[in-house]
């Protein structure tokens, strides 16, 4: 996702006291969670982690509302950004009776050294899942950009490939982050301007260029064809609580800013989240409901790349494919960082730095992401696996285990109602993981509506 990743050393050795980050006492001062205390005001945490919560997902979420019609979307987005904000609860409350300000630290506290194992290992997977989507943003838009430029609206058929090293040093592109975020507005707002300017229907090259249409279209003619559908169920609505669970996933940068947050309480934080979920709410109905809007059943599972079957030389979409295409290539370096820093604690934890294994973990990294971008068929199928699997496990699973075996139980029993309610959280997550995953399968093995997205 669109986030930024903030770097904390000795995390292990840390103890939390009565407050999460103390007032200077008379004597030495202690060294805690950084080498310096949250400075970062209200607003700007509320910035932070919505960079954190913004991601690539928004571009599958008119599909989404496509394959389950408006009013179930809705249901499914408030569901799932109510869990959340409790999911956040749960691993503030953790930290803060423990004193860890890390994901995967919390892991360790929980269940020893496989416990941080299983979430670094999660993580990499998730981070893994959103590199690709930004890398197949990238080979999806940039032969478009590219034939616009020369004037074609035929397929150039040309890919693309990138490789970035990153430095160890994240602060700096903390800034690509809120261009990031600056992009994706922009294309929020052209989104809603383009609703009023294509009509439906959209002509007959159109549904003869996107075969796939078919598949979801009724033969009764075009006025059903371009009629929203308040509540609909076919075989891509396994794909909606995936793409919606990818979207929202934002938990392991929560810790790290709460770190930050200046005069830093659970309270404070967990307001901070609130707003910032909610403003991720707002911006994910409408691009939702405006994309969807505009093209009906005819979305693709990559939004921004269904305004090509309209006009290909459209001014608007290419500054925003450009703006879009700029966000993911700066973005890339950012999720880099946590994945290679998770391969490093898996596989060589007690190693000092050293520039030859940090190049050739990130060529590593980039090579992989590469083959999976360029043998992978469809986005869906990129935010169908990795919301079906590692975003349950982030927002649901793993904060109710650990939640569960961080408390202790003479502050609340393991029969107390809120371990109960963190128990179910888990089980919920675990259910969705396996009835999202056989759907997806089902669908892959079925090869039923193999709509890709730009490809």
């Amino acid at each position: 996702m669109f986030m930024v990743y903030y770097r904390f050393d000795g995390l292990d050795s840390m103890a939390e006291r009565d407050e999460f980050l103390p007032h200077k006492s008379g004597g030495k001062k202690e060294i805690h969670f950084t080498d310096f205390e949250g400075k970062t005001s209200f607003g700007m945490s509320i910035f932070n982690l919505s960079n954190a919560i913004m991601g690539s997902g928004i571009l599958g979420l008119a599909f989404a509302m496509s394959n389950t019609g408006i009013i179930l979307f809705l249901i499914l987005l408030v569901f799932i950004a109510i869990l959340s904000s409790y999911s956040i609860h749960l691993l503030l409350k953790s930290a803060g009776v423990v004193g860890i300000r890390a994901y995967e630290q919390l892991g360790k506290r929980a269940f020893g050294h496989p416990g941080k194992m299983l979430a670094a290992c999660i993580i990499t997977v998730h981070n893994i899942g959103a590199m690709s989507s930004y890398l197949f943003i990238v080979k999806s838009e940039l032969p478009l950009v590219i034939q616009t430029f020369l004037g074609k609206q035929e397929n150039t058929g040309i890919t693309q490939s990138e490789t970035f090293r990153c430095r160890c040093n994240t602060g700096y592109l903390g800034y690509t982050s809120g261009f990031s975020l600056s992009c994706m507005v922009f294309f929020l707002i052209s989104v809603i301007y383009k609703k009023f300017n294509i009509l439906c229907p959209l002509g007959e090259e159109y549904h003869n260029v996107t075969e796939p249409a078919e598949d979801f279209t009724s033969s009764n003619g075009t006025d059903e064809f371009c009629e929203a559908k308040m509540f609909t169920i076919n075989s891509q609505t396994a794909y909606t609580i995936p793409i919606l669970a990818f979207a929202f996933v934002c938990h392991p940068e929560v810790l790290p800013i709460y770190t930050e947050l200046r005069d830093a309480t659970k309270k404070r934080m967990q307001t901070v989240a609130n707003i910032s979920i909610l403003a991720m709410f707002v911006m994910y109905l409408l691009t939702a409901l405006f994309g969807y809007l505009t093209f009906y059943a005819a979305v693709e599972p990559e939004l921004l790349h269904t305004y090509s079957r309209v006009d290909p030389l459209d001014t608007l979409i290419l500054c925003v494919r450009l703006a879009v295409l700029v966000a993911v290539t700066l973005t890339v370096p950012v999720v880099l960082f946590p994945i290679r820093r998770a391969v490093l604690q898996i596989l060589f934890p007690e190693k000092p730095f050293h520039w030859a294994r940090h190049i050739s973990i990130a060529i590593c990294l980039i090579f992989i992401v590469n083959l999976l971008v360029i043998f992978v068929p469809s986005i869906r199928d990129i935010f169908g696996l990795i919301g079906a699997t590692s975003a349950p496990s982030l927002i649901f699973i793993l904060p109710g285990i650990f939640y569960i075996r961080i408390i202790p139980e003479e502050q609340e029993p393991l029969l107390s109602r809120p371990k109960i309610q963190a128990a179910c959280f888990a089980a919920l997550g675990f259910i969705f993981m396996v009835m999202s995953l056989s759907f997806i399968i089902i669908d892959w093995v079925t090869g039923e509506a193999r709509s890709g997205g730009g490809h």
